[in-house]
């Protein structure tokens, strides 16, 4: 096998022509029609302010931890509050579609560097990735890290 120099604007026009087909998909498209109504939506706009005056309080109480006073009233209402913006719907379609936007990019990246080897990783926004260990992958005969146990 011959190896060949690496064609820098070659990589880069195959990296436009992807961003053009990303700028183009129904995933894009539906992230930005509801980024946008959430952002006209006074009931959402109302809800995320007052989202985030419970985390600023909650996280006053969490500096000092489970001894603060108020520490678990303010973790309930952050709660509370969480599962008000859940009930909004462009907040809740919104948040739908940055995940599918998210799942895109993602699969985009996986399929680039996979096609140059398996080994290469690609971060995700998932907080329990397949190779985790938690996934079942180390007794299951699937690929390990190697950091179980």
């Amino acid at each position: 096998m011959k190896i060949r120099p690496l064609d820098t604007s070659q990589v880069l026009m195959g990296a436009y022509e992807i961003g053009d087909m990303i700028n183009a998909s129904r995933e894009l498209q539906q992230y930005l029609y509801w980024k946008e109504k959430m952002s006209s939506d006074r009931e959402a706009q109302q809800g995320i302010r007052t989202f985030q005056r419970k985390k600023d309080m909650f996280e006053e109480c969490e500096r000092f931890g489970h001894f603060h006073p108020d520490y678990h009233k303010s973790l309930e209402q952050v709660h509370e509050a969480e599962v008000m913006l859940e009930k909004i719907e462009s907040i809740r379609r919104y948040k739908q579609a940055e995940t599918e936007l998210d799942d895109l990019l993602i699969a985009v990246a996986e399929t680039i560097a996979h096609s140059i080897s398996e080994d290469i990783k690609v971060p995700s926004n998932d907080p329990l990735p397949a190779g985790d260990c938690s996934s079942g992958n180390c007794g299951s005969g699937g690929g390990c890290s190697g950091n179980c146990g």
